[in-house]
């Protein structure tokens, strides 16, 4: 079952990219940063194999995939700026108690986003499985637009490289390195459903207190 949806989402990437060359690029990296699960380790490195056919420039490729990562993350964004109010501060008042989360922590989270965003918001793009998902904290805790631009397009620009030239050492067998991330993308999701299953034990503890 995976493996089919995995060979039907990487058959729709090679022939997004080999039809519409850096603009398939560019949208296929903005839909990955959209939260939309199409998986960048195929999207660069398969255009990374194409570098060494000829068909792309090496740079220009990463340029345009850190580009089109900016795009999706700027949406996402967006999404959290003016849908704070609106849609999460409605959704924890509302059932936050059922959760264990509070407004008032909504308010620390954002402080502490304030204070350390930079870091998190470039580092994040540079890890699998986050990377897609910090763009609507970011937006939520209102980090200045172009500092998140900034620090969202470097990390985008290594993460991009690294892909685009393991395509290119890689060549025809660029599509080896899918297990090789697909275990390292379990191994980051296991360990963010343990820290959030910590914060919810924890959190039940006080929910608990008389």
């Amino acid at each position: 079952m995976i493996y089919s949806i995995l060979e039907t989402i990487t058959s729709f990437v090679i022939n997004l990219i080999s039809t519409f060359g850096y603009f398939g690029v560019f949208a296929a990296m903005a839909i990955e940063s959209a939260s939309i699960p199409l998986p960048s380790e195929i999207i660069m490195p398969f255009s990374g194999f194409l570098v060494t056919q000829g068909k792309f420039n090496f740079w220009l490729l990463v340029l345009v995939g850190a580009a089109g990562n900016l795009f999706g993350s700027w949406v996402m964004y967006f999404l959290g700026y003016w849908g704070q109010e609106v849609v999460v501060r409605r959704l924890i008042r509302a059932w936050g108690k059922y959760v264990l989360v509070s407004e008032k922590e909504l308010d620390q989270a954002e402080k502490w986003f304030n204070r350390f965003g930079s870091w998190i918001i470039f580092f994040s793009r540079i890890l699998p499985v986050v990377r897609t998902f910090i763009s609507v904290p970011a937006g939520i805790a209102k980090i200045d637009i172009v500092r998140f631009s900034i620090l969202t397009f470097l990390g985008s620009f290594i993460w991009s490289a690294v892909l685009a030239y393991i395509g290119v050492v890689l060549g025809e067998n660029w599509r080896n390195i899918e297990p090789l991330f697909r275990r390292f993308d379990i191994l980051v999701a296991i360990f963010i459903i343990i820290l959030i299953g910590f914060f919810l034990y924890h959190k039940s503890k006080e929910f608990s207190k008389p």
